[in-house]
């Protein structure tokens, strides 16, 4: 019995004699790495949902055109908004969205003016059922960095549009 052992420890040694081990280098336990565009839908996700809030009701006209001004804002400048004076430098067009599209898209687009330094902007809500062109203001009044809005005049879009006075902090003042 014992020359049987050693046979199949020679037989397997005779089989095994070319192998070399394998070296395990990936680790697979990891977290997977996020892409940038990933981490920032994510962070615009957050800002969204930390700033609007469906049930909250700001005190809006319902007569006139849709306006609203921050109490620390000048009312100067929601006539200077009403006039046109203020050049939107980025406009945010929502035909067809959602309201959770259009509420990321709005948060968005907030957030692109405060990092390219652009205190005006316009939000194109269009006419169709009503829903946007009630919901977006309620949502820019909840936002901080929000100053003043107003309805655009006609050439940034009438009664479809808003023109929106964001705070960029303590940036230079240009109009």
């Amino acid at each position: 019995m014992n020359d049987k052992n050693i046979t199949d420890f020679e037989s397997f040694s005779d089989l095994v004699a070319g192998i070399k081990p394998i070296k395990q280098q990936a680790h697979h336990f990891k977290q997977p790495v996020k892409t940038k565009q990933q981490v920032e839908i994510k962070a615009q996700q957050i800002h969204a949902s930390s700033y609007f809030s469906d049930t909250y009701q700001p005190l809006l006209p319902v007569t006139g055109p849709m306006r609203w001004a921050n109490e620390n804002v000048d009312k100067i400048e929601l006539k200077r908004l009403r006039r046109g004076d203020y050049v939107p430098d980025l406009l945010l067009d929502l035909h067809g969205l959602r309201q959770s599209e259009a509420k990321l898209e709005l948060a968005a687009l907030i957030q692109a003016c405060v990092k390219q330094n652009s205190i005006c902007c316009s939000v194109m809500h269009g006419y169709g059922m009503g829903i946007l062109k009630q919901q977006i203001p309620m949502w820019l009044a909840q936002h901080p960095k929000v100053k003043a809005f107003h309805q655009a005049p006609k050439e940034w879009g009438g009664d479809a549009a808003l023109l929106v006075l964001i705070d960029i902090g303590d940036q230079p003042y240009r109009r």
